[in-house]
């Protein structure tokens, strides 16, 4: 092992840890509230154009034709060759203006409507209905997760652990906002296996920690310090591996794939990378702070307790 990462004092530098987390994900996600985030057709509602072009075309021009038709959506290429597009608009299209829109692509590219594949119109109940079954499942995730941690472990590795997760959909959701990437039902998917993902490093973590904890005579707040930094440095190397890992099978599919695969495979990749950091420097660090502060709760009752033992005695004395 390095040196310098066997010296390193990784709670000393937990208030950095926290600090740029923070401003990250304020910053992140405030710059997606301001430009609006780019919610696609699954949440929003609208209609979907599969048709066949009969060779590649580039989205650049068919995006020119639907501000010619003044139209807002998306273009993605499907099929053998990249030879079919499928647009995407947020607006629910009637019959006259895919007409509209269609006669313009017959006059550019020669498409008739024998080349339109399928047509499908997605209303924006449907958006809410997929929002609302994501919350709940997310939602239901995390106290599954909070329970067997609780059972497993202890209550207060659990809250670490679910504070953890959530910053590392929180920068997530924040990189979404930066980049104004569209956010599809693949997103959700994408989101509930990072959950699953983050809780297992961490599993892995808080378990050496508990090994090393019960291992030790010093169970004080300044004895646990040096052996939560022990704790990660036996298990960082395992934890960067596995993630080196998996990001190198995720990378030649977000190259080659198409766009259904890679709105799945890029938020699993940047939330990958964020939960292995979150395991390695948040969850450890919420745990360290949450003992603290209870051990100085503790240590206060303790106090208070004595003081009052002491107060009667002396009464009974006098």
């Amino acid at each position: 092992m390095n040196e310098k990462l066997k010296q390193f004092p990784f709670m000393e530098k937990r208030k950095i840890y926290y600090i740029v987390t923070v401003a990250l994900i304020i910053i992140s996600i405030a710059i997606g509230l301001l430009r609006g985030y780019n919610f696609g057709i699954d949440f929003t509602g609208g209609t979907l154009m599969q048709i066949e072009m009969g060779k590649m075309v580039e989205t650049s021009e068919l995006d020119k034709v639907l501000q010619e038709n003044s139209l807002t959506g998306s273009i993605t290429h499907a099929g053998e060759g990249n030879t079919q597009i499928i647009i995407k608009t947020q607006d629910s299209l009637d019959s006259d203006t895919r007409t509209k829109l269609l006669a313009s692509l017959e006059e550019k590219y020669g498409v008739t409507d024998d080349d339109v594949l399928s047509v499908e119109n997605i209303g924006p109940s449907v958006g809410e209905t997929l929002k609302s079954s994501a919350f709940k499942a997310v939602g239901i995730a995390v106290i599954l997760m909070l329970i067997y941690i609780a059972v497993r472990f202890k209550w207060h590795y659990g809250i670490a652990a679910i504070l953890a997760l959530a910053n590392t959909l929180l920068i997530v959701i924040g990189f979404y906002g930066i980049f104004h990437i569209s956010i599809n039902s693949p997103f959700i998917a994408a989101m509930l296996t990072i959950l699953g993902y983050g809780i297992n490093d961490t599993i892995v973590i808080f378990d050496r920690i508990r090994e090393n904890t019960d291992a030790s005579t010093k169970r004080s707040i300044n004895g646990l310090k040096p052996l939560v930094d022990e704790s990660i440095r036996q298990t960082i190397g395992r934890s960067i591996v596995t993630s080196l890992t998996t990001i190198m099978v995720m990378i030649p599919m977000l190259i080659i794939c198409g766009s259904t695969i890679r709105s799945f495979i890029l938020p699993l990749l940047v939330g990958v990378i964020a939960s292995t950091l979150s395991s390695i420097l948040i969850a450890t660090s919420l745990w360290f702070d949450i003992m603290r502060f209870f051990d100085k709760s503790s240590y206060k009752g303790k106090a208070k307790e004595n003081h009052k033992k002491e107060k009667k005695s002396a009464g009974q004395t006098a």
